[in-house]
């Protein structure tokens, strides 16, 4: 006999209800906000003296050198200096430095032992212009204290709980930099492909984790007066509804995009087989193999080098507030070089790959914003979720990032921003070739 149709639904909430109402998981969403206080300190904390060390390596130091902008030449020693510091780590620390971006954000949690080398491989590398980004080095912080947290309180037996916990931190130390908890709840829910009771049991913790990170991070942002560099945009031009031109124009953008970050995350992992071999040596030629494609793009442009070394925050926020004062040549140029320079940087470096992504989904959108009918705000919000799209493979949560980041004109911009969100996933999908590697990189990622 098979069951009536309600009674599947009825069992579901019948075993959501008694989760919830368990002892045992009420303790973990109390223990998940403690957790996210510390959690987001120490992550607040990581960040500003990360955004710090990149303003005297790229501001300061120049001015001290007599330049007003960082000359062209500056990022081959900045490169340099960031491979032979990460080589060491890759090859001798427990956890080789992280795990390798051009996975994604996916993974197995970082742990304790290997948590030193993460954080050791961002602070020293990041700000040094590797072209990634901070989201995969504050994940790792934040499920490394959470595990560390549960062993010092003698629950690591429970192996449920503690990956509960490990994801509940991630969210925690993602939720800021990424516009805050709901983009990290969406990118959650979609990421770890659970529904009904698992999603909503897996989907609190974390909610309450990325809440409380988020309130440290702004108290102690007015506190401090620290800068974190997160990803937001201040300024967007205004726009009216996207019209038919835009349509056009920007889904075959879209697709572009998509094909353009596919093919930059393939060289990634033609990278990831070149350096297992004498790892040290070749990820020192991978560093300075983006350092020349940076000063490359400030020799071609005329501008600052920082621009295409760096995660891509800043660079963004100026493109929405100033997208005419780059030219057509000098947005092809940067995407480009930082193109080149990131799919190098995926497979031989260590950071996160979302950031410059969007960056580079941006800067392509705007160079093909001159086009007849095709608007400057309606390109820059596909861009931001197409390429989103194409680096995570989440197409909602990508919509959702950049609905978010677009403020006001939002709303008029979201048919747009979902269709290019969508037709990006798919592009990217039929363009990426199955990876046989793939599975062995995990692994190795995992063991280490």
């Amino acid at each position: 006999m098979t069951a009536p149709a309600n009674a599947v639904p009825a069992r579901a909430e019948r075993s959501l209800r008694q989760t919830l109402l368990s002892p045992g998981y009420r303790r973990l969403l109390l223990l998940c906000v403690l957790l996210g206080v510390p959690i987001a300190l120490a992550c607040f904390f990581f960040v500003g003296l990360q955004h710090e060390l990149q303003h005297w390596v790229w501001t300061s130091l120049p001015e001290a050198a007599g330049y007003d902008t960082p000359p062209w030449w500056w990022p081959l020693p900045a490169l340099v200096l960031a491979g032979l510091i990460l080589a060491p780590i890759v090859t001798r620390m427990p956890g080789g430095g992280g795990h390798l971006p051009v996975n994604g954000l996916g993974g197995a949690p970082v742990g304790p032992r290997a948590l030193p080398g993460a954080v050791l491989a961002a602070l020293a590398t990041l700000p040094l212009g590797v072209v990634l980004g901070p989201e995969a080095p504050l994940m790792a912080v934040g499920s490394g204290l959470a595990l560390l947290a549960v062993r010092r309180a003698g629950a690591g037996a429970d192996q449920r709980a503690g990956a509960i916990l490990a994801t509940a931190g991630s969210t925690a130390a993602i939720s800021t930099i990424l516009g805050g908890p709901v983009v990290a709840a969406v990118l959650l829910i979609e990421g770890a492909g659970l529904a009904g009771a698992q999603m909503v049991a897996l989907l609190l913790p974390c909610l309450l984790a990325s809440a409380t990170g988020a309130l440290v991070f702004t108290g102690f942002g007015q506190w401090t007066g620290l800068k974190i560099g997160a990803l937001s945009l201040q300024d967007v031009p205004p726009a009216a509804n996207p019209d038919v031109g835009d349509f056009l124009w920007g889904l075959p953008t879209a697709a572009l995009i998509a094909v353009l970050v596919t093919l930059a995350r393939a060289l990634g992992r033609r990278t990831v087989t070149w350096t297992r071999h004498r790892t040290a040596v070749r990820t020192v030629v991978c560093a300075t193999a983006v350092g020349v494609c940076i000063a490359a793009y400030a020799l071609i442009t005329g501008r600052s080098p920082a621009e295409a070394a760096l995660s891509g925050q800043a660079t963004l926020a100026q493109l929405a507030a100033h997208p005419h004062a780059w030219s057509v040549g000098a947005l092809v140029a940067l995407v480009a070089c930082k193109g080149l320079a990131w799919g190098i940087a995926l497979g031989g470096l260590r950071g996160g790959p979302i950031f410059p992504a969007v960056l580079l989904g941006a800067a392509t959108a705007l160079a093909c914003s001159g086009l007849p009918g095709f608007g400057t705000t309606p390109a820059l919000a596909l861009g931001i979720s197409a390429a989103a799209a194409a680096v995570t493979g989440l197409p909602l949560a990508s919509a959702v990032l950049a609905v978010l980041l677009m403020g006001r004109d939002a709303h008029d911009q979201m048919p747009l921003i979902v269709m290019a969100s969508v037709v990006a996933f798919v592009v990217a999908q039929l363009v990426r070739r199955p990876d046989p590697d793939a599975g062995r990189a995990s692994t190795e990622e995992a063991a280490r």
